[in-house]
């Protein structure tokens, strides 16, 4: 007999609540029955859909719904819910060799067509490989200034060998050579004749950049040109390498950059660089117009008449061109430079000796390491469209970076591409972009057509009913199921004209609920429809019904509204967040990433995450992921440079910290730990010991206070210790020798002291033989009862 299994009384009750939940969430959260037009709808959700059957009217049943709602309340012929699409327009292999320029496909597919509705997700897969034997072209950057000389005459010696060496990554390779000085105006440089001319001796006039030798395949000319081109002089530190990289970059005709290649610019100096704004030192206030200026023997026109560029210019052509920066420079300079890489795109900083003596190796060394690593990368600044990058790189498990490391050539890597907006432009032409995926350094891209889904097919001009007789007799256009009235008439068959309504008759239907205010005091009530207001700021909308909804009044969190574009949208009073953001604001992140220190643990297991930071659970600890405590390590070792460098500024206003970055630091007198502080202390070169303390805003930002002066030991006075150290030597050698004569001296003393005792005390003649003893003989008579005669016999 078979027994039916019978669900306990309680599950009953659990799923009951369970459909309860998901009825009333549907129900609470659907904004699709707000929507008006079938364009609006669509827009809303991918899970919105409209009906555009005639006379729809199902117990009052809004237009725009659900689409599980409207499957039962409309016929399915008349539903509009358009779908995505991702349609590939050109989607070439890969190749596995890429010696001759033009023929390398490192990235697939290359060209792709996407449709695609706001708030709804596209995946698309882009797949590397870099192909073997691609091509180079390597153009070394140097600065020629004096101190230089030394440089330029061992990188000539090596010229040959950097490109033998370049020679075994491709057979097809390019090299060129360019120099830099300096403006050639005060205070650059020392503006007299005779100075413009020879500013030190042996020296060639003073110049803003030359492109001495044009990339080419005759590297064997390299050599030759680097030996010949001279070195200047200038008068301050920094150089004009900022203005030389410029043009080295953009002018790409006259330095010979080819189309499919990958670029390498090494920037070889010993100094620090010009930017932005120094150039009104020398009266140069034209800001740089990111053009090419050469002339025929290759020389910068414009040194002199526009101002340096700035790192967001060096950036954006850097990235436009799809170079790779090395930054070959000094020890001194080192530090400087890989906090410039950190801004630079594609870029990295190698330690070049004080001769360039291993220029050949520092330059393999940093190519292995841009080639050994991809990062995918996109040209979608500024807009409403969100790409978010996802890659398992070699093996693994899949998570979020567009970063892949530890590569060699000729192995493949896939990325997975999530792209996503949150809303529909105004403007109908911002609705269709294209933009590009490629990977830095290189001139492979993906080209994206992305067509936004704002309207629905049955608002296409070709299906539309112009002075349709179902928008009262002709006073609007029918389209979508319902009336688009013409002007100066409104309403739901476009009834009402503007010229005679009767606002006593009217108006009712302009009250929202119990609000005593006709269309909320936002609009014009006319033939019982709110017309909202326009406002002073385009951007800033009011809509609804009854004027009741606005795009503006929402929460706002450092000026801007529901905090900017990328976190979340205002629509009706209430942001909408972005994925990834929740809040009233959308100022709070909805995932537990940015709570996850070094450690992998959750604010170190001494906090809980809220609004996607630290709450730390105990005043003990503190920090940006509550890892920080009075006898922690904190964030000392991270410190130490930048607050070293602002004490060296303090005394060389000149000194850029930029290391630093926005780092608030304070200067006192005397460090005195306070609650929820951290004291560090640091000795430098020199010994010199520096000491700072530092504690956490309410923001978990670093704030610090450092001393200014070191505290140096006494300089040590070598010559005295030597002599001292000398002297006590010659004195401790001399006493011991005496000390040894004495103990020897007591030694034999006592020693003949006792040797004359024993001889004192010895019994035998000193005149005779103590060994010998006379003979002595006894005569006995046996008979005789008396004593015993002895006689004495001599021999």
């Amino acid at each position: 007999m078979h027994h039916k299994k019978m669900i306990p009384p309680y599950k009953n009750i659990l799923i009951l609540i369970f459909i309860i939940h998901i009825v009333l969430e549907g129900v609470l959260c659907n904004n699709c029955i707000s929507k008006e037009t079938c364009g609006q709808c669509i827009a809303e959700s991918d899970l919105c859909a409209w009906c555009t059957q005639d006379e729809f009217s199902v117990n009052g049943a809004p237009r725009c719904d659900l689409l599980t709602n409207l499957k039962n309340k409309c016929k399915p012929n008349f539903i509009e819910a358009p779908k995505g699409s991702l349609n590939l327009v050109k989607d070439m292999s890969l190749s596995d060799k890429g010696a001759k320029e033009g023929e390398a496909i490192q990235i697939k597919p290359q060209e792709i067509r996407i449709r695609i509705r706001p708030n709804s997700v596209q995946k698309l897969k882009v797949e590397f490989r870099q192909a073997v034997d691609y091509p180079i072209d390597l153009y070394y950057l140097m600065d020629l200034s004096n101190s230089m000389a030394d440089d330029k005459a061992k990188l000539a010696k090596l010229g040959n060998k950097l490109a033998d060496e370049m020679k075994t990554i491709t057979t097809n390779f390019q090299l060129g050579f360019g120099s830099f000085v300096d403006k050639t105006v005060a205070p650059y440089v020392n503006s007299h004749p005779d100075k413009l001319r020879e500013p030190c001796p042996s020296c060639a006039a003073p110049y803003g950049f030359h492109n001495n030798m044009p990339l080419s395949s005759k590297t064997l000319e390299f050599a030759t040109k680097v030996e010949n081109a001279p070195v200047s002089g200038n008068l301050d530190a920094p150089e004009g390498g900022f203005d030389a990289l410029m043009q080295a970059i953009v002018c790409k005709d006259d330095i010979g950059w080819r189309n499919k290649s990958r670029k390498l610019l090494v920037f070889s100096t010993d100094n620090a660089f010009h930017y932005a704004g120094d150039g009104r030192l020398g009266g140069i206030i034209v800001p740089n117009d990111e053009k090419c200026h050469l002339d025929d023997r290759g020389y910068y026109t414009m040194s002199d008449e526009l101002d340096y560029p700035s790192l967001s210019q060096i950036n954006r052509q850097i990235r436009d061109h799809k170079i790779n920066m090395i930054f070959a420079v000094t020890k001194d300079q080192v530090s400087l430079y890989e906090t410039l890489s950190k801004r630079l795109v594609g870029s990295s900083t190698g330690e070049l000796e004080n001769d360039s003596s291993n220029v050949v190796d520092l330059v393999r060394q940093q190519y292995d390491k841009i080639t050994s690593a991809v990062e995918m990368t996109d040209d979608l600044d500024g807009t409403n469209i969100r790409l978010s990058y996802f890659s398992s790189c070699l093996g693994g498990k899949q998570e979020q970076t567009n970063i892949c490391r530890g590569l060699k050539v000729g192995q493949n890597v896939t990325f997975e591409v999530n792209l996503e907006y949150a809303f529909c432009p105004q403007e109908e032409r911002e609705r269709t972009k294209t933009f590009h995926i490629f990977p830095v350094g290189l001139q492979d891209q993906l080209t994206v057509h992305l067509e936004m889904m704002c309207e629905c097919e049955c608002e296409n001009a070709l299906k539309e009913e112009r002075f349709s007789p179902k928008c009262s007799d002709g006073n609007g256009t029918f389209e979508c199921g319902i009336c688009n009235c013409n002007a100066q008439r409104y309403g739901k068959e476009c009834e009402c004209a503007a010229n005679d309504a009767d606002p006593f008759s009217e108006v009712k239907g302009c009250f929202n609920g119990d609000d005593s205010r006709p269309c909320s005091g936002n609009g014009q009530c006319r033939c019982g429809r709110c017309y909202c207001d326009s406002r002073a700021n385009p951007d800033e909308k009011t809509y609804g019904k009854y004027c009741e909804c606005n795009n503006f009044s929402c929460d706002k969190k450092n000026g801007k509204t529901c905090n900017g574009p990328d976190h979340g949208v205002c629509d009706c009073g209430s942001c909408k967040c972005m994925k990834g953001w929740k809040g009233d604001d959308c100022g709070c992140r909805d995932s537990i990433e940015s709570c996850v220190g070094t450690n992998g643990e959750i604010c170190s297991g001494h906090g809980t995450c809220e609004c996607g930071s630290c709450v730390c659970n105990s005043e003990e600890y503190f920090g940006t992921f509550c890892n920080d405590c009075p006898t922690c390590p904190g964030m000392c070792n991270e410190l130490r440079d930048c607050i070293e460098c602002f004490i060296m500024s303090q005394r060389t206003p000149t000194l850029n910290c930029s290391i630093c970055g926005p780092l608030n630091i304070l200067s006192i007198e005397k460090i005195d730990v306070k609650e929820k502080e951290k004291q560090c202390s640091f000795e430098d070169e020199k010994k010199c010991r520096f000491t700072f303390k530092y504690a956490f805003d309410e923001n978990n930002q670093p704030r610090v206070w450092t001393k200014i002066n070191k505290e140096c030991p006494v300089p040590v006075d070598v010559v005295t210790i030597a002599s001292s150290v000398s002297g006590g030597i010659v004195v401790v050698g001399f006493f011991l020798l005496l000390l040894f004569k004495v103990l020897t001296f007591l030694h034999d003393r006592r020693e003949l002291a006792k040797f004359e005792k024993e001889r004192l005390l010895a019994k035998w003649n000193q005149g005779q033989n103590p060994l010998y003893k006379e003979v002595e003989t006894t005569y006995q008579n046996p008979a005789y009862g008396g004593k015993t005669k002895s006689m004495e016999h001599y021999d």
